[in-house]
């Protein structure tokens, strides 16, 4: 046993120096903030992988009314990210992005430095295997048929006589040319009412909604015609939108949808009262009612010609048949006397109806000369003339009379002025009064020295005391 303990396991280590005997110093501490190493691993996350292309299943997707913004994760079977896409990106999908849609998506790797999270911001999304586009449009209509705009029983019929259509198409395009032909040749007397709309682009989908309503809003248009030339789905996709399948539904007449060639397909299609494979035909199936009318009249009119002509044969082999029998072989003798019979009668008659309505038109111009004798505006004017020279001599008398009465009214003025007292007061005179104001003094004698005396100027009053009088 002790020769087991003895003999050693590993060979001894060789003998250190002092220096090398020293413990070694421990490496200096470098201290991050949470912040730091999060801003850190996000820019070497970003310089790493810059801008990818990543595939994956959508998952908890949601976009939030307040901003706009779509948050959701892409998954697949071993790992998850989260992702977002800005509301300048979501308005630009084709499609509704929905939870198990497999997707291909493209951005860039960043980190949200509040949670601390990495996830890919995404610029552009695409369904795997499917085209954006063909996806939108599936969906769309599903949409749209649950809210019952498919429905046949909604359908209206197409008006027999339209007086007026109108159209919502492009001025440039080949479309409209195609439609008016076939209305100037079938419909010549039918009124066309056009609203330029952009049929392709970023802005047409709005154009076409705002033309439809604008249309229907004008009195009188009994049907639409909306279309456009035939193109690829691109160029098509304006009638894809929901707002122009909202205005054709919301149309209060009805609408024919003339999108592109017989085997393009639309959500205008659906939705649209009647469908028409090409603009072309769109104008013939709106005008082919009053064609099949005019062509109905037609058939009735020659079977009502061919039924007079039978008719009036018939009766003209009945009148051969009667006038062949003995007891009638006189009548064309007697038709011919009660013709000429009838024509002397007409005649007389004739006569007499134009020698009453000459009487009557004499007695007319009598009462017609009558009348404008008196004309009543003749009257009239007689009378306003009369009336204006009534009116300038009651004037010039009104005038004379106040001027006689202004110069009489003078003349008293002045001789009352003559008379005043006031007057005789005005020259320096003066009217003495009793002490007590209520008799004048006329005499010296009337008074005694020491009396108070009131004397009445022109302007003011003096209150005088007697000293001494005198008689004269």
């Amino acid at each position: 046993m002790a020769d087991l303990f003895d003999t050693p396991f590993e060979e001894d280590e060789p003998p250190l120096d002092a220096a090398a005997a020293r413990p070694a110093a421990a490496p200096e501490r470098h201290v991050y903030s949470v912040s730091q190493l999060t801003a850190g691993i996000r820019t070497a996350i970003e310089d790493r992988f810059g801008q990818i292309w990543l595939e994956g299943e959508i998952s908890n997707c949601k976009v939030w009314n307040t901003t706009g913004h779509m948050y959701f994760t892409l998954k697949d079977e071993g790992a998850q990210i989260k992702a977002v896409m800005f509301r300048t990106q979501v308005r630009y999908l084709r499609f509704e992005p929905e939870d198990g849609l497999h997707v291909v998506a493209r951005g860039r790797l960043g980190v949200y430095e509040p949670k601390g999270e990495y996830q890919i911001v995404c610029e552009h999304m695409e369904p795997h295997g499917l085209g954006a586009l063909q996806l939108a449009f599936e969906q769309l209509k599903k949409k749209l048929a649950a809210q019952g705009l498919f429905d046949p029983a909604r359908k209206r019929p197409l008006p027999a006589l339209p007086r007026r259509i109108g159209i919502v198409t492009s001025l440039d395009g080949a479309a409209l040319r195609d439609i008016l032909k076939v209305l100037r040749r079938r419909a010549p007397n039918a009124s066309v009412l056009i609203r330029p709309a952009r049929v392709q682009g970023e802005d047409a989908a709005p154009d076409i909604a705002t033309g439809i309503r604008m249309i229907a809003r004008v009195p009188g248009v009994d049907v639409i015609i909306v279309g456009r030339g035939g193109g690829s789905i691109e160029d098509l996709w304006a009638f894809n939108e929901e707002r122009v399948a909202k205005a054709i539904a919301a149309s209060p007449v009805p609408v024919v949808s003339a999108v592109g060639h017989e085997t393009d397909v639309t959500i205008a299609d659906f939705v649209a009262d009647l469908r028409a494979p090409t603009p072309s035909a769109a104008a013939e199936m709106v005008v082919a009612a009053k064609q099949e009318f005019c062509n109905r009249i037609d058939r009735l009119g020659a079977r009502l010609r061919a039924a007079a002509r039978a008719d009036l044969e018939k009766r003209r082999n009945r009148v051969h048949t009667l006038s062949s029998r003995r007891g009638l072989a006189s009548f064309t003798t007697r038709l011919a006397m009660r013709g000429r019979h009838v024509a002397e009668v007409t005649h007389q008659f004739r006569a007499a109806i134009r020698g009453a309505i000459g009487a009557r038109a004499r007695v007319h111009r009598g009462l017609r000369q009558r009348l404008e004798q008196r004309d009543l505006a003749r009257r009239l004017a007689s009378i306003h003339g009369r009336l204006t020279a009534a009116e300038g001599r009651l004037s010039g008398a009104a005038r004379l009379t106040q001027h006689r009465a202004d110069a009489r009214f003078r003349t008293l003025a002045g001789r009352l002025e003559t008379l005043s007292p006031l007057a005789v007061l005005g020259r320096g005179y003066a009217v003495c009064w009793n002490g007590s104001k209520t008799a004048i003094v006329r005499s010296a004698a009337s008074v005694a020295p020491g009396d108070a005396v009131h004397v009445t100027l022109a302007n003011g009053e003096l209150g005088c005391q007697v000293v001494t009088t005198k008689n004269e």
